[in-house]
């Protein structure tokens, strides 16, 4: 027997052998094997639909403090322009207040300056009213002692006086 003519028996027990063996991995081997591959095609599939879903809500998420932040970014604005107004309004106020405060205070010191000339004036007068009722007095010779004359000569040479000087 040669190569091309093979021995029947051997053949037989050889393709029996082979079924067998191809029997038991296809009922034993061949489950599992599929088993194990559905396993991984279903993790692999859960997983990339797991992920998928997690980037969707992240999307979510993302877009929700986008928003977030925009209306925190307009708030923060609004509250800007606000104080902006209020520190505006307050420094007019205060300038207002102090531009009063110095009308107040002009007004209140030119008051007083006139009084303080009618005072100086009034003062003057009755020095200068002496001190030209002494002289006389020495010019003549003899003390006056009529004051109220001495007061109107005065006053008459004073109101002359100031007619001179307002016109």
């Amino acid at each position: 027997m040669g190569p091309l003519k093979p021995n029947f028996i051997e053949l037989i027990v050889g393709l029996v052998i082979f079924f067998a063996v191809f029997a038991a991995l296809a009922m034993v081997l061949l489950p599992r094997i599929d088993k194990i591959l559905a396993d991984r095609e279903e993790a692999t599939t859960g997983t990339l639909e797991q992920a998928e879903a997690v980037e969707s809500q992240a999307r979510l998420v993302r877009a929700e403090y986008q928003a977030e932040l925009s209306a925190a970014r307009q708030e923060a604005s609004r509250i800007r322009q606000a104080a902006h107004e209020e520190g505006v309004a307050l420094l007019a106020a205060v300038r207002s207040e102090g531009q009063k405060a110095r009308e107040d205070m002009v007004a209140a010191a030119t008051v007083q300056l006139e009084a303080d000339r009618v005072i100086a004036e009034a003062e003057l007068r009755e020095h200068v009213l002496g001190l030209a009722t002494a002289l006389a007095g020495r010019i003549i010779g003899e003390p006056l002692t009529d004051i109220d004359r001495a007061r109107a000569v005065a006053d008459a040479f004073f109101a002359g006086a100031e007619a001179d000087t307002a016109g």
